[in-house]
């Protein structure tokens, strides 16, 4: 176990917000970068082909059967299967998809043991059971530990159309992600009403104030509150800012995404790839579908074909797909039988995901579900090998071990086992 990778338990985020929301008149900002970790290629894991990675979480359990792994007979949803060009069918709803198909890799023997939403949520984006007595990191805080920032004045991670969430976990908590719970609306706050001599002042007495203070206590805490205010002025003043700002993009390719705050978000998350942020979540909830899932599903089964399709090829027409692991995910699938109000009950027994780019195959399926979409009938994927599958292709040492500030160890998708075969 390498001691180096023990953390500095003092959080200081909340604080800090507090002062500069004060003495700079700035409210969400992300924190200054805790360290920066040499980069030496020979010493590294070196497999990882993803740069970044856009997490897309269907909040609710989005039925598998409907998207992912259609079936026929008795359990065919609402619609019928649609073929795809790579040989497979996806969910009736998924026509633009299907045009994809060979740039997707289809897992579709996930099972879990968690059938509630909240601890079923938490478990895909950390790998780790819900606990009360410590908070678990998402894989952009589990990245910047081991990689370091990805950008020099913006965040390495990005949360949109939610609240971070813990998402740095037991990380320092500069580790969180910014969260854009508009995309329309990108960056908030990010301005200080003050004017350009105002802050140059107001930055002059508190480096006054502080030096007594940074002089008697030569540590990393306090080095790094001093970073805070100097990165915050420097990202305030930056153009790096214009990646939020939506309204930049031509309005046909707006609307290609679609208008709403998945398709937005996707094209939010394609523009912060491009300016460097190395990990971005995009939630949309509306698939806890356990009535009407025919009308449901031709409205969010929709949202998203069009989303992930456009998204997909903006990446692919950008050169950004290769470097770029997109990945769709939900925190279970849903019953393969309609139940007397015309849904699906709650299913982890078996569901499915997907990814894109970043390494993974192409018009690939792994594993399978059994004829009426119940059970996985080969290649089981657990939560914590799916995770791991994306910390290996982001180039993360998913087995080494980490100690939180309590002493505990952790590892990368509470050691599981990547999922070789998806690889190119």
């Amino acid at each position: 176990m390498n001691p180096t990778h023990q953390l500095d338990p003092v959080s200081r985020r909340a604080f800090c917000e507090r002062w500069a929301k004060a003495a700079l008149g700035v409210a969400i900002l992300p924190g200054a970068s805790e360290r920066l970790f040499a980069a030496d290629p020979a010493a590294g894991p070196g497999f990882g082909k993803a740069k970044n990675v856009i997490f897309l979480q269907m909040i609710g359990g989005m039925t598998h059967i409907d998207t992912l792994d259609p079936k026929e007979g008795e359990t065919q949803g609402p619609k019928a299967p649609v073929a795809t060009k790579a040989g497979f069918q996806l969910g009736g709803t998924m026509t633009n998809l299907a045009n994809h198909a060979d740039k997707i890799t289809l897992i579709r023997s996930m099972t879990s043991k968690t059938g509630v939403h909240a601890s079923g949520q938490y478990l895909i984006r950390s790998g780790y059971e819900q606990r009360g007595t410590i908070k678990h990191p998402n894989l952009g805080a589990w990245a910047q530990h081991f990689k370091g920032p990805s950008h020099p004045t913006l965040p390495s991670s990005v949360c949109v159309n939610r609240q971070p969430q813990n998402g740095n976990g037991f990380f320092p908590a500069s580790f969180s992600p910014l969260p854009i719970l508009d995309p329309d609306a990108g960056l908030q706050y990010a301005r200080s009403e003050a004017g350009a001599d105002v802050m140059a002042k107001r930055l002059a007495l508190l480096n006054q104030l502080d030096a007594g203070f940074r002089e008697r206590f030569k540590t990393a805490a306090v080095e790094n509150y001093t970073e805070f205010y100097e990165t915050t002025a420097k990202l305030m003043s930056s153009t790096d800012l214009e990646a939020f700002q939506l309204a930049a993009e031509p309005d046909a390719l707006r609307d290609t995404y679609g208008r709403n705050p998945l398709g937005q978000g996707c094209l939010l998350a394609r523009r912060l790839v491009e300016k460097g942020i190395r990990y971005i979540e995009v939630t949309s909830g509306g698939w806890d579908m356990h009535n009407n899932i025919a009308e449901e599903l031709e409205d969010r089964g929709t949202e998203l074909d069009v989303a992930l399709s456009a998204l997909l090829g903006d990446l692919q027409s950008r050169g950004l797909l290769g470097s770029t692991l997109v990945v769709l995910c939900s925190e279970f699938g849903r019953g393969p039988k309609i139940n007397g109000n015309g849904g699906r009950d709650h299913h982890p027994k078996v569901f499915s995901t997907l990814l894109a780019g970043g390494g993974v195959k192409g018009g690939f399926v792994h594993g399978s579900s059994d004829k009426q979409g119940y059970a996985v009938a080969d290649g089981a994927v657990s939560v914590q090998d799916f995770l791991s599958t994306i910390g290996w292709s982001l180039g993360l040492p998913v087995h080494e071990e980490v100690l939180s500030p309590s002493k505990r160890p952790f590892t990368v998708g509470d050691k599981g086992s990547p999922v070789m075969p998806v690889f190119a």
